[in-house]
């Protein structure tokens, strides 16, 4: 099948080499303009021209699709098919309704639950149990298509959002060849019941401060959604602190939320919530500092029992 496809961050990559090795013809690859990155601002690619510029494949890195601007190019790319996956540009009707089988979408969540911009993560920092991968034909609405495959996976107790998006890229390789292997024959649509749809929103800074009175099972959701970007921080003597990799105990306490119980170099570093149970902070990683384990940092950095984080 002639393939145009387009995607932008590392999700993608995993569905582009699947197309690659199912031996479709890959017309063209389109995907963000490079970006500067890091503390030096240096001009960098998105990992999906760097897969399709291994392979030899032509790269467009439109700014636009506004007025038609792509309909010419894409008209000599002559694609069966455009294959969308965290593209991160909205399609206009004239590439919608471009290719003989239209535009289909690999989305990292179970549809029309986790419609937008970060499925994945906000599937951890809700503490949902269950999710996957969908593929969908595209219409002019944010990720309201008709579906056509989907596939589920469990999440980990413990599973951090970078982990699960590592599994749900290769899912959605595999679904996405699976679709196209069948969309010749005619697949079913399914209509999404937008009744049921929510919401996933972009993330930022403004969701890191993590809120000690929340139950332990709520900041544990909140620093695993948070990893490997933004991060969840707190805050110990006016300096902030970034979390990692916590653990839910059994122990529990009458102090006040956030009150650190126990800082031992060799046990760890162990926190009070708002419900009364007691969090353990298997890493950090302060400013300016890399990230290191807890019990590394305590070592190096005494944090008194009874110190109140967050103040």
């Amino acid at each position: 099948m002639r393939i145009v496809y387009m995607g932008t961050p590392d999700f993608a990559v995993a569905s582009l080499q699947r197309l690659i090795d199912d031996g479709h013809e890959i017309a063209g690859v389109f995907t963000q303009p490079d970006k500067p990155r890091g503390r030096k601002k240096i001009m960098t690619p998105p990992e999906v021209k760097v897969l399709a510029m291994q392979h030899n494949l032509p790269v467009y890195q439109p700014e636009s699709f506004k007025n038609e601007s792509q309909l010419e190019l894409l008209r000599e790319l002559n694609p069966d098919v455009i294959v969308v996956v965290a593209y991160g540009k909205l399609l206009p009707e004239y590439v919608l309704n471009l290719p003989k089988y239209g535009c289909i979408n690999v989305h990292g969540s179970l549809l029309p639950k986790y419609r937008g911009a970060a499925p994945i993560q906000w599937s951890v920092l809700d503490g949902e149990a269950v999710t996957g991968v969908t593929t969908m034909y595209m219409d002019k609405g944010l990720d309201t298509g008709d579906m056509l495959l989907t596939e589920q996976t469990e999440i980990g107790e413990n599973e951090t959002a970078g982990e699960l998006f590592d599994r749900l890229a290769v899912m959605g390789a595999d679904l996405i060849s699976e679709t196209l292997r069948r969309l010749p024959e005619g697949m079913e649509r399914r209509p999404q019941d937008s009744t049921q749809s929510t919401y996933a929103s972009m993330l930022g800074k403004d969701i890191v401060t993590v809120d000690w009175s929340k139950s332990a099972q709520q900041v544990h959701n909140q620093v695993r959604g948070l990893d490997p970007w933004p991060v969840a921080e707190t805050t110990y003597n006016g300096a902030r602190i970034k979390l990692f990799q916590t653990r839910k105990t059994d122990r529990t306490s009458q102090k006040p939320a956030g009150t650190v119980i126990e800082a031992d170099p060799k046990k760890g570093l162990f926190v009070v919530c708002g419900d009364g149970a007691v969090l353990k902070i298997g890493q950090v990683q302060a400013v300016g500092s890399k990230r290191m384990n807890a019990t590394d940092y305590l070592r190096g950095h005494a944090i008194p029992e009874g110190t109140v984080l967050g103040q």
